[in-house]
């Protein structure tokens, strides 16, 4: 990948003449892949120079990307200044993240109003998309991004882009997690750990390195690293070369030198193999496959089917299968090949043993149902291999939820049929990686069968589409400004919705179901942001289609308590509701029950 930066001050620019080697534009740097696929990340004041560059290169169109880490003004004033926004045959995908405030989009539309800027955002001539992002994988091209959150005031993301065999690490705004951190010294822990991991093993780390270890203590809180922190943590993460960003505006050209001396000095005492330089605007980079790259690929492998793509999967044991039902062998290896993993079926309880021994396993996934020992043939296995094992997650499926021994410690999850595809390839994809999956199923009811004999009593699933219902849905999409309204009833392994406003499929599968978890509860449901919640974070309908980043689910349970799902509401904003809109919201669904049921008490309904 070749790599030039347009913008490298921090915080304000500062051009002039005791700027001039380093720079004095905002952040702004540009990544293209061998294959040609053009990155810009942060859209600084260096991005006007970009632009201009770019118009003399296609004058008559390109596409490109833009990534944005935080929308923080030193990092979006080039926006509105951005030449190619302008043209027509132009087109750009946005990229970057987004709070509470409002979409990514919104936020920097704001800079453009009438009382900033002569021009509206709405007035660009290029074709421009707009994404929100949180913590994950995804492509662009033949680039695969990954992204992590950063220690900042504001919501920032750091990118690791990878692509040609090499990887290019972009981290602006962070400050270290432990304050102590900043003077280059003490142990790594938490979340510190947590980022190196992020970096590692890459070919090129771009960090804010706005402060020195002595300047940092006045500075706590502001989000940003000091040189110290930076060299120590890149160090750490085995990355091959660091590129210092970020530079604070009240550091002249003479004043680089001398902390880029320091570092040099104390790299070579230490006979540190890391390579360190200042980034400086027009500075080009070619970066190429170094001993980092292994890691790199690992590092990036861990979301990536999660955003719609197949993920790339590091090297090693594939995962272990033994069951007798051969459906379930089937379904087990088709979600294993779809995630990339290798795997071996064991056909006896010795054929098991001995793939262990001589091999190992990533995952082991066993069903009690293929021997009567069920549980307890985990604590043969662990006997069998010791500590070989003792790392091995034993994930065991059980066809129902009665069936599964939940206090045994030896099992790392049970996975109760039904089970869908999405929700299976999520749980091996998590467990063979090694990382968090932050997708959970609702655990059914206490009195689900009773509930599913009076949902089907009712005989409302699968009917058609009727006006009493559709009437609720619209005025609920358009009292609460959300492009989505439903009226969901939970089945035994799907959601089906009786009305859908603003969303084309009339089903899902139960594992993907927001409102099974209100069901379950009994009790509103409200998720401000989807990517902050651990329950629904890599949930499909979160990463891909509608994008969902705001739910509420108000349960519509009966007067015999029997609750059949909810009236919610979906938006692709993270938002809250008032007290007031709650209350709104509860008339809603009271008006749904009496559409349900001739005698609903709401008054009984918990949550109400």
């Amino acid at each position: 990948m070749l790599v030039r930066f347009w913008g490298t001050r921090g915080s304000i620019a500062k051009p002039g003449p005791d700027t001039f080697r380093f720079g004095g534009n905002t952040s702004c740097v540009e990544v293209r892949s061998g294959a040609g696929t053009l990155l810009v990340i942060d859209c600084g004041t260096g991005a006007h120079g970009l632009g201009q560059a770019l118009m003399q290169e296609s004058p008559d169109g390109m596409e490109g990307s833009l990534l944005i880490s935080h929308t923080h003004w030193d990092h979006i004033q080039g926006f509105p200044f951005f030449a190619p926004f302008f043209a027509p045959g132009h087109a750009w995908d946005v990229y970057g993240p987004s709070g509470l405030s409002g979409s990514l989009r919104s936020v920097l539309s704001g800079q453009m109003q009438h009382a900033y800027f002569p021009v509206t955002l709405d007035q660009f001539a290029a074709t421009i998309h707009y994404h929100d992002l949180g913590e994950g994988t995804f492509r662009i091209g033949d680039v695969t991004v990954t992204t992590h959150h950063l220690n900042h005031p504001a919501l920032t993301l750091a990118y690791r882009l990878q692509a040609d065999g090499a990887t290019v690490v972009y981290c602006c705004d962070h400050e270290p997690h432990a304050a102590e951190l900043a003077s280059g010294r003490g142990p790594l822990s938490g979340q510190d750990l947590h980022y190196a991991e992020f970096i590692e093993g890459a070919d090129l780390v771009i960090h804010d390195a706005q402060y020195t270890a002595l300047e940092f203590p006045a500075k706590l809180g502001w989000g940003h690293s000091s040189v110290e922190y930076a060299v120590r943590i890149c160090e750490e993460a085995g990355v091959a070369r660091l590129v210092l960003t970020h530079h604070d505006p009240l550091r002249n050209d003479a004043a680089i030198d001398l902390i880029l001396a320091r570092v040099h000095a104390d790299l070579a005492d230490r006979g540190s193999a890391l390579e360190v330089m200042a980034a400086s605007e027009g500075l080009v980079l070619r970066t190429s496959p170094t001993r980092g790259a292994d890691a790199a690929a690992e590092a990036g492998a861990a979301a990536g089917a999660a955003a719609g793509g197949q993920a790339e999967v590091p090297s090693g044991p594939g995962a272990l299968v033994w069951v007798a039902d051969r459906d379930l062998e089937a379904a087990l290896t088709t979600a294993l090949r779809l995630e990339g993993l290798p795997c071996r079926v064991a056909r006896d309880e010795a054929d098991l043993l001995q793939a262990l021994e001589q091999q190992g396993a990533s995952v082991l996934l066993l069903e009690p149902a293929a021997h009567p020992a069920g549980p307890g043939l985990t604590r043969r296995l662990r006997q069998f291999l010791a500590t070989a094992v003792a790392v091995t997650p034993v994930l065991m499926l059980a066809a129902g939820e009665s069936l599964a021994r939940r206090d045994d410690p030896l099992v790392s999850e049970w996975l109760v049929q039904p089970i869908s595809e999405s929700f299976l390839r999520a749980r091996l994809r998590a467990w063979s990686l090694g990382s968090p999956c932050r997708w959970q199923r609702a655990q059914p009811p206490r009195d689900e069968h009773q509930r599913l004999r009076r949902l089907g009593e009712l005989g409302l699933l699968d009917t058609e589409r009727e006006e009493r219902f559709d009437r609720l849905t619209r005025i609920a999409a358009a009292a609460f400004d959300v492009p989505i309204a439903l009226i969901s009833l939970i089945d035994a392994e799907r959601q089906w919705f009786k009305s859908c406003h603003g969303l084309a499929t009339c089903q899902t599968s139960r594992d993907l179901a927001f409102c099974a978890h209100a069901v379950g509860q009994k009790s509103d449901l409200l998720v401000a942001d989807t990517w902050l919640d651990d329950r629904f974070a890599d949930n499909p309908l979160v990463l891909g289609e509608p994008r969902i980043r705001f739910y509420a689910g108000s349960p519509l349970t009966l007067d015999d308590g029997t609750c059949l799902g909810t009236l919610c509401l979906i938006d692709t904003r993270p938002r809250q509701l008032s007290s007031t809109e709650l209350a709104l919201l509860h008339d809603l669904r009271d008006l749904v029950l009496l559409e349900i049921s001739p005698t609903p008490c709401p008054s009984t309904v918990p949550g109400s």
